[in-house]
């Protein structure tokens, strides 16, 4: 699945390529990605104007003028590709935009997804609810740390809440969590102040290194050039028996909640 990283780069791509282009046609194939029957998706979609695009979480927005926003989530893995009227499209899509210039956009959806359009993002249930995003400049660590004073889960579930932090996923938080020092299921109330700095410090450094590598190697950006974040860069995440980089302790996988967990044992011990 797409995280904070990959949907960064895209979006930021897609800014960069397709403002203040204007839609002519939309081509959705799949009615159940849609927030609104086809016809009304492209009627009231078609002739607007894109005015801005950026990402929260692991969703694309896309201003459109006037008044709406296209809302993406790529779901469990997709590509979103451009095209020029030049290039030939893709063999497999379920959508499909075209500009005035004749470039334009396919998505293709490996699971399902979501492209919604809404004429406000308060009206949005799935977006709205989404927490602060580690790129704002509002998430700092004292707004971090405030953020955890009440908090009695496991730092684990904590981070991969949208609703605390938006764009942290399971890919991601491995590596968090072992720059930290902390084990997955360590209680947030046991954090120290020194702890928590460092949690933010590793959130900071993790997704921001994948950012400027173009995000994970099996992710496509908007060109189709797959990220340079590969296997080898992890510390931990995915690396179950080879030596921790900082101890040589052979990395564990062990099962936390619904998901798994690649931790050191020994850097990253239960307190």
């Amino acid at each position: 699945m797409p995280e904070l990283p990959e949907i960064t780069v895209i979006a930021r791509q897609m800014k960069k390529e397709i403002t203040d282009k204007q839609i002519i046609d939309i081509e959705a194939r799949q009615p159940k990605n849609l927030n609104l029957t086809v016809h009304e998706f492209v009627e009231t979609a078609k002739g607007k104007a894109i005015k801005n695009v950026f990402g929260k979480g692991k969703w694309i927005l896309i201003e459109l003028y006037p008044e709406y926003f296209m809302l993406i989530n790529l779901g469990m893995g997709g590509d979103l590709l451009y095209f020029s009227n030049i290039q030939e499209l893709p063999n497999k899509y379920q959508f499909k935009l075209t500009f005035s210039d004749k470039t334009g956009f396919t998505i293709f959806f490996s699971w399902f997804g979501h492209i919604h359009l809404v004429k406000e993002l308060s009206e949005h249930k799935m977006t709205s609810k989404l927490g602060i995003s580690p790129l704002e400049d509002e998430f700092t660590l004292e707004n971090l740390e405030e953020m955890l004073i009440k908090k009695k889960s496991r730092i684990k579930n904590f981070l991969l809440d949208q609703k605390n932090i938006a764009g942290i996923g399971n890919v991601y938080v491995q590596d968090i969590l072992f720059k930290a020092k902390l084990h997955p299921n360590r209680k947030i109330p046991t954090l120290s102040k020194t702890e928590i700095n460092d949690l933010y410090n590793a959130i900071q450094s993790t997704l921001n290194q994948s950012i400027e590598l173009g995000g994970l190697a099996y992710e496509k950006d908007f060109h189709g050039k797959k990220g340079q974040f590969t296997d080898e860069r992890f510390l931990v995440g995915y690396k179950e028996g080879k030596p921790c980089p900082k101890c040589n302790t052979l990395i564990e996988k062990i099962k936390t909640g619904s998901t798994s967990t690649y931790i050191c044992p020994r850097c990253q011990i239960m307190e």
